[in-house]
């Protein structure tokens, strides 16, 4: 239990940025999931336009560093090569 106003507070803003991360985490799995259906229905089109999304959704998780700045390059050089490898 807090024993101070700023740990008060400190706990307070906690909560809410446990929340504004977890929202922000959930809209990069839900996106990846989209380029990864995308991919396997085989539209290259949908694919690499789903992909712009998802790159720039992890690009600004990175910056707030909300997600590494390698593990963003991972999951888009992972699915760039996901995208890359339909058939024309």
């Amino acid at each position: 239990m807090a024993n101070t106003r700023s740990a008060e507070k400190n706990i307070r803003k906690t909560i809410k940025r446990t929340a504004a991360n977890s929202a922000v985490k959930s809209k990069v799995r839900t996106l990846r999931k989209k380029v990864l259906a995308a991919v396997e229905s085989g539209d290259k089109a949908a694919a690499a336009a789903s992909y712009d999304v998802f790159a720039s959704a992890v690009d600004k998780a990175a910056k707030v560093q909300v997600l590494h700045k390698n593990t963003s390059s991972r999951l888009k050089s992972r699915m760039s090569a996901k995208v890359a490898s339909i058939k024309a």
